[in-house]
């Protein structure tokens, strides 16, 4: 360190490069820099779909937290169909929510087919009747029950095969084909005959003995 007039001090050479190097250092050290990280909030745009015949296709992205639906053109959504009024209804979002407020309409709102007073949540892949129009509501949401139904059941290795689960209980029979059954018609069989020639021995013996008493 150099003192010059005036009490002012100059750093050598070696000091002025070792200070810069420490503070680049600490300019390019993460564990030290504060890192802000923006995750969105905002949920998928959601929509309505047209499904009835002649309005088939009809979209409408709700961008705005309020949309009117009805009849004539001053509407946020515009369907021209009789059994939908002037001003039928109003879509409102809240909190990632879409909700339908009826506007006193002549046919009635209905969310899966049930009436709407008042305001209703709309789930999504619902479907919104105004009169006689069904419109869906689609976002980037899966619909409840969606993921069941696509899962596949995984069956256990080594179970019970489907071979043995078509045949199931089955009942034993001994007909006349079986070994069992040949082996019992023939000891059958062999005891008749053992029988008949007993018999024919007894009447032999008392036919003889019958002759016998006669002759003396």
């Amino acid at each position: 360190m150099i003192e010059l007039a005036g009490g002012q001090r100059l750093g050598t050479k070696s000091s002025n490069t070792s200070t810069l190097e420490e503070n680049k250092r600490k300019r390019f050290d993460l564990g030290n820099t504060p890192w802000i990280m923006l995750i969105s909030t905002q949920p998928d745009m959601a929509k309505l779909v047209v499904l009835s015949e002649g309005f088939a296709g009809k979209t409408y992205e709700l961008k705005t937290d309020k949309t009117t639906i009805g009849r004539v053109d001053d509407n946020s959504f515009s369907i021209a169909e009789g059994s939908i009024s002037s001003h039928h209804c109003e879509i409102n979002l809240k909190g990632g929510k879409v909700y339908v407020k009826d506007l006193d309409s002549t046919n009635g709102t209905f969310v899966s087919e049930k009436q709407v007073k008042g305001e209703a949540l709309i789930p999504a892949g619902k479907v919104l009747r105004l009169g006689q129009v069904e419109i869906r509501l689609e976002t980037g949401e899966a619909e409840a029950g969606g993921d069941d139904i696509e899962k596949t059941i995984v069956l256990k290795q080594g179970g019970v095969k489907l071979g043995k689960l078509e045949k199931g209980t089955q009942t034993v029979s001994f007909g006349k084909d079986k070994p069992f059954s040949k082996k019992s018609n023939k000891i059958n069989k062999i005891f008749i005959g053992v029988g008949i020639v007993l018999i024919l021995v007894i009447v032999g013996s008392i036919v003889f003995a019958v002759m016998q008493l006669k002759g003396n």
